[in-house]
């Protein structure tokens, strides 16, 4: 595989530097007192997020193996694989199959899709849980066709980390990107800047948080000249925003992997983060760049008046540098005894590089058989798939001053030292016991596990993905899966949990098809594939169908007319459709024009309702409903809106669809 932008850019060999500079430990040692009072950032740990894995039919924009796979229109495999490590995916509701064959331990090898909102939401809790404060959310070059994605995860990112209580930025990274010093102001402007209203938007001395990475590298992906950066960055500035640079690990000194020129460029910033990927490999590197890199950076940063936040990287799995944790907490002992106060950890989920903190395959039992894949263990020495986690855990409570300043690595590679590592047995004969137009009952055999079988997920499989639709416990061996469409097809499997996190292989799949009655009280529109004509920011339509009030999807402005539809799945015969807008009284009373189209192939649309005005008040739920003169038997459901009083685009927060 090819590497990654921001894989070893190192511009000269480091050993030896502590030498050729004539700096020794004792000349340098001494704690710099941070620039800045303790924030969102200083006097933080702060993760690098990706946010950037995709999976064939996840609903990405970008439609592929987004980063899994070198191919991405084909799944991953050994021949066609962008990664280096393997995720333990077993914490993540919604999983896609490779074409890899079976993990070491039998299980399918499937992997998470950054894209599911479950998927963030699992990492953001892993934040919470492990004492991380901070995501620092990457956003390479957005025009292009990666742009939509993006956006989208901006988004999740975003609901994340207000749920959780984790903080978050945005992190411009400039590599490849060649009109960066327009389009990165337009950005900011039109879309990322919105953001910063979250509560959960970091903020450092009462300012927004943003950071640039990769201004200054002597290499062909950054050739920017230092005049077109500091305007860059003074324009940030402008905007009220605190800026962090992302820049080379020989930044002070101006050379090797630096341009010259660039220190007017550095000094601007509010804080730099000089990157160090690729520069650092074992325990005599980390100790060789606290004294040449580390301790005179932090002096450097001082003097002007400059916040500091180097970064800590757990080591590459593939490159076998992690030495069961050694390597990653020298480098934190270096940063304490340094005396700094903030630090970046490099990355939470760059699988793609291997130096990721996320859980990862702790062993051959969970990698993929035969795929030449490292685990935790590789050294010999077990370690549990959160071990880096936990690390980075503890080394940030040891900055913070709240456990002692150590060389002595604290944590343990496996807690507890045994307990239960046996997953359960795969629940057997699963089968069909009934049917409604809206429901499917299912019944198995239970499983087995050497501590105890403590529930079980219900899936339904579509193609390669499988998404969870319930959950029963521990005793049960039955399940009826609701809200489904009448006269669809069907297919679910079960696994079995235990405490420990061990899941079990899939069931054998069973398949049902509703039956071709019809509710009026069932929402069919719930959860239903949507799409759109246009959408602005984060605001896309699947907002319309998620079933959340507060969430809504709103079209480009002063571009009437707008339409959003939604597909059913089947041919219903409707009669009644219920619009609203959020419920907050901050949605002042408005009225919107909607006409209702039908189609029964998506591409083909008749007029079911001619264009009517739907008064949205909050004084009675911001609710409109449109009947239809008589039941209309379609499959895909089309409003087409043409004006709005209260906003020049079209805003649906749920677009509900009933039937006669």
């Amino acid at each position: 595989m090819g590497v990654t932008r921001r894989a070893f850019l190192q511009a000269a060999a480091v050993a030896g530097v502590a030498g050729a500079m004539g700096l020794g430990e004792s000349a340098l040692a001494g704690p710099a007192a941070a620039a800045s009072a303790p924030g969102d950032v200083v006097g933080k740990v702060t993760v690098g997020y990706q946010g950037w894995f995709a999976c064939a039919g996840d609903g990405a924009p970008i439609n592929g193996w987004w980063h899994w796979a070198q191919n991405w229109g084909q799944a991953p495999s050994p021949s066609n694989s962008a990664v280096v490590a393997w995720p333990d995916v077993r914490d993540y509701p919604t999983t896609y199959r490779t074409a890899y064959g079976s993990l070491g331990n039998g299980q399918p090898a499937s992997l998470f899709s950054s894209y599911d909102q479950s998927t963030v939401d699992v990492h953001f809790r892993w934040m919470k849980q492990y004492g991380i404060d901070t995501a620092a959310l990457q956003r390479f070059n957005p025009t292009g066709g990666e742009g939509p994605t993006r956006d989208a995860m901006a988004g999740r990112v975003r609901s994340a980390a207000e749920s959780q209580g984790v903080k978050f930025y945005v992190m411009y990274d400039v590599s490849d990107w060649t009109t960066m010093q327009a389009d990165i102001k337009t950005d900011w402007t039109n879309k990322m800047r919105a953001h910063t209203a979250s509560s959960a938007y970091a903020r450092q001395n009462g300012r927004p948080v943003v950071c640039i990475w990769g201004f200054g590298f002597n290499d062909n992906q950054r050739p920017f000249a230092p005049g077109p950066c500091l305007e860059v960055v003074n324009w940030f500035k402008a905007q009220g925003c605190y800026v962090i640079g992302g820049v080379p690990t020989w930044w002070r000194t101006g050379d090797r992997d630096s341009r010259p020129g660039f220190g007017d460029v550095y000094h601007a910033f509010d804080m730099l983060s000089p990157w160090m990927v690729g520069r650092i490999g074992n325990v005599a590197d980390a100790d060789n760049f606290y004294n040449v890199a580390t301790v005179p950076d932090l002096a450097e940063c001082a003097a002007h008046g400059i916040d500091y936040q180097p970064c800590v990287l757990p080591g590459g799995v593939s490159g076998r540098q992690r030495a069961h944790g050694d390597f990653m907490w020298r480098q934190f002992w270096n940063m304490g005894r340094a005396g700094v106060p903030s630090v970046y950890i490099s990355m939470f989920d760059e699988y793609n590089e291997g130096n990721q903190i996320a859980k990862t395959a702790e062993s051959q039992a969970w990698v993929p058989a035969g795929s030449g894949f490292l685990s935790l263990d590789e050294d010999g020495t077990a370690c549990s798939s959160d071990y880096y986690l936990r690390l980075t855990g503890d080394g940030g409570r040891m900055l913070k001053g709240q456990l002692a300043l150590t060389a002595v690595r604290p944590t343990q590679p496996v807690v507890g030292g045994g307990g239960d590592t046996v997953p359960p047995t795969a629940p057997g004969g699963l089968h069909v016991t009934a049917r409604s137009d809206t429901t499917v009952a299912l019944a198995w055999t239970a499983s087995t596990d050497d501590v105890g079988v403590t529930g079980y997920r219900i899936r339904q499989v579509s193609g390669s993905a499988a998404t969870p639709v319930g959950t029963a416990a521990g005793n049960a061996t039955a399940f009826t899966v609701t809200g489904l469409t009448a006269s669809t097809s069907y297919v679910f499997d079960v696994q079995a949990l235990d405490a420990a996190g061990g899941v079990s292989q899939p069931s054998d799949q069973a398949a049902a098809t509703t039956t071709a009655g019809s509710s009026p009280t069932v929402d069919l529109a719930l959860h239903r594939p949507a799409s759109e004509s246009s959408h602005t920011q984060v605001y896309g339509c699947g907002n319309a169908v998620d079933g959340d009030p507060n969430t809504y999807w709103e079209s480009a402005n002063n571009a009437f007319p707008q339409w959003l539809q939604v597909d059913l799945g089947a041919a219903t015969a409707v009669r009644r459709i219920v619009l609203t807008l959020p419920p907050a009284t901050a949605w002042a009373t408005r009225t919107q024009t909607v006409a209702v189209q039908g189609s029964a192939d998506g591409g083909s649309f008749g007029q079911l309702l001619g264009a009517t005005g739907c008064t949205f008040d909050p004084a009675t739920g911001n609710t409109a409903t449109l009947t239809l003169p008589a039941a209309a038997t379609t499959r895909y459901v089309r409003l087409v809106l043409t004006a709005n009083t209260g906003w020049p685009a079209g805003q649906i927060s749920q677009f509900r669809v009933y039937a006669a």
